[in-house]
């Protein structure tokens, strides 16, 4: 999501690395390349400047230690300014009040029922009971939108009644929730095109009207340094608690993320990074600046594994393993969909550390290819009867040909996902005998 900003930045460090002993010199030479690269990357210019002299400042004044070089020095003071310009320490919606009250609020176009629907999805998900409000009246089809992913959420829903006006829907439903016991109101507001008096005038008496703690700007990432201009009209008018940052996945600069906080003051909660239901991620400052810089996110990769694995499934999987039948193309094709369940390969390998050495568009490929590859190998699976899943050595010449036809693919392509499957199962097997010569306890007791 910051492509740009992180092959800027690898180059920048590559030359800091072999810097022997730090001078105002070598620092001014390498941090001119970390100020091109953020604006570059449509960091707000006074946000560079500031950025950079905080940096020279810590560079110049800190004594080096020993066993570490002065390149990584100056690398370790950029990443925590990072960290300190993408707001510090995590920081998340407040639902301690019941019912807890969002209020999502933005530019038209920036995302703001999509994601109305992400975070009713994820709360329900966690055990909450949420209720969105469609206090958008005025776009075509705003609520019928609203209804859909409410629905698809399993999330409650209150509509404009005929001649309502923003302010009493937004009463009406509160009393609703709190009758009907729903610990979130969501109130997925109106936009405009362009920040105008009578939207201000509208949501400033949507805020009194039901005064919530949560008061969310969701920012298209696309539109610039004009979202910086944007946050701080509605953080002026109506006083943001959070930001919620969408479309960074298809805005390879990104420098809105580290404009927005250091203009506002206010956290980034979440960042939309895809149209999918699940493509909304927390934001931890920390861990968004060891992305910015090329050093991978392990944590947040373990924590996407953990939520997209199906135990029961994997136990299943395990069992056979274990047995003396061994893995079919059933459980072959069970762990594709278990891998697709965790995202785009793009996004994934964000997460590894050195991930910013590869070109974002060298990214980009693999991710196609792999993608059009599981889609391949899934529709070859399904086209197979269930007792060739089950037994593959079944599947002779003129049985892969009807396979192949079936999954409009060539017969190369059938040979390739069997001999994949084949290798998978081999190897398997050769974990399951070493696992038998292990002493009880495995390698360590």
């Amino acid at each position: 999501m910051f492509d740009r900003l992180t092959s800027r930045l690898q180059t920048a460090f590559r030359n800091l690395r072999g810097v022997g002993q730090l001078s105002e010199k070598n620092v001014q030479d390498a941090l001119r390349e970390v100020r091109l690269a953020l604006l570059e990357a449509d960091v707000h210019y006074a946000t560079a400047k500031e950025f950079i002299e905080r940096v020279k400042a810590k560079s110049l004044g800190a004594t080096v230690l020993a066993g570490v070089a002065p390149g990584q020095q100056i690398i370790k003071a950029i990443h925590d300014e990072l960290v300190a310009l993408l707001g510090g320490e995590h920081r998340d919606f407040n639902l301690n009040a019941i019912p807890a009250e969002v209020m999502l609020l933005g530019l038209h176009g920036s995302g703001k029922t999509t994601t109305s629907g992400k975070l009713a999805r994820l709360w329900k998900q966690k055990g909450k009971k949420v209720l969105l409000v469609a206090c958008d009246i005025r776009r075509p089809a705003a609520v019928d939108q609203l209804e859909v992913l409410a629905k698809q959420a399993g999330a409650g829903i209150v509509k404009p009644q005929p001649g309502e006006s923003v302010p009493d829907l937004g009463r009406r439903a509160f009393q609703f929730a709190r009758q009907n016991y729903y610990d979130i109101v969501l109130y997925d507001t109106g936009g405009r095109f362009q920040i105008d008096e009578e939207l201000v005038a509208e949501l400033q008496a949507l805020r009194a009207a039901t005064e919530p703690q949560n008061v969310v700007l969701v920012l298209d990432a696309a539109i610039g340094q004009e979202s910086v201009n944007v946050a701080k009209t509605f953080h002026d008018a109506l006083g943001l608690t959070g930001l919620i940052l969408t479309k960074l996945d298809g805005d390879t600069r990104g420098g809105a993320a580290l404009s927005v906080v250091a203009v506002t003051g206010c956290p980034i909660l979440r960042v939309g990074t895809g149209e999918r239901p699940e493509d909304l991620e927390v934001f931890h400052p920390d861990r968004m600046a060891s992305r910015i810089l090329g050093m991978g996110d392990v944590v947040s990769l373990v924590e996407k594994v953990q939520e997209t694995m199906d135990v029961a499934e994997a136990e299943k999987i395990q069992a056979k393993f274990k047995s003396k039948e061994g893995l079919d193309l059933n459980d072959f094709l069970a762990q594709m969909r278990q891998i697709k369940k965790m995202g785009s390969l793009g996004k994934l390998m964000e997460m590894l550390p050195g991930a910013g050495a590869i070109a974002g568009d060298i990214r980009n490929r693999i991710e196609n290819d792999s993608g059009d590859q599981m889609k391949k190998f899934e529709a070859i699976v399904l086209s197979m009867t269930p007792r060739e899943r089950r037994h593959p050595d079944l599947l002779n010449g003129s049985r892969r040909k009807r396979v192949a036809k079936g999954a409009g693919v060539h017969v190369s392509d059938v040979n390739t996902l069997l001999r994949n499957f084949r290798d998978a199962r081999q190897m398997a097997k050769r974990m399951q005998r070493l696992q038998k010569r292990l002493p009880r306890g495995g390698l360590f007791r």
